[in-house]
């Protein structure tokens, strides 16, 4: 979604009438004041579906943070679907990414998924709600790695149907976070 300098003024003028007059509508004014603020106005098109907004695509950043967050959230489950002897094997296995396998976030000085995620989980509704609270700042560079992760889970996605990564699943998708010319 594109809106003008314009558009956001009568927009967040509109939401600061809202508050004040304590209106109980179909649009939470906080919501689009933080999506203006923000800058994700793709967030409009994502939150208020059932208007017919003009098609637009969403930034590349927002399809690939969302890719990495249902991953990251497929591999934790996994992870504690092990039991004690498979969680010790892949932590030999893919050392040292195999213990206390969480995921730890996206730098947040330098790659523009952070921002999305903090948005998707603080401002969106029921989006990863299993990352809420948590501190995404992983204060190093993620992306690059998250993407070789990613080569080898979304192959696997397909046939998970409602069960979790197995160890040599995991394994294989936490080995490919530590090597850069892994697949």
């Amino acid at each position: 979604m594109k809106l003008t300098d314009g558009e956001k003024l009568i927009l967040l003028m509109l939401a600061d009438i809202y508050k004040a007059m304590k209106i109980k509508g179909e649009f939470d004014a906080d919501f689009i004041s933080n999506t203006i603020f923000k800058n994700q106005l793709w967030g409009l098109n994502w939150e208020l579906s059932g208007i017919p907004f003009e098609p637009s695509e969403d930034p590349p950043e927002v399809r690939e943070t969302t890719d990495f967050l249902d991953m990251w959230r497929f591999v934790e489950e996994g992870y504690r679907a092990l039991s004690p002897a498979e969680k010790a094997q892949l932590e030999k296995d893919a050392e040292p990414f195999g213990t206390d396998v969480k995921f730890p976030g996206f730098d947040g000085n330098n790659e523009p998924h952070y921002h999305i995620a903090n948005y998707m989980l603080n401002d969106m509704r029921h989006r990863f709600d299993s990352f809420k609270g948590r501190d995404l700042n992983s204060h190093s560079h993620s992306v690059d790695s998250y993407r070789r992760m990613y080569r080898v889970f979304e192959p696997l996605r397909a046939n998970l149907h409602n069960r979790p990564l197995n160890l040599a699943e995991l394994t294989e998708i936490l080995k490919a976070q530590m090597h850069p010319s892994y697949r």
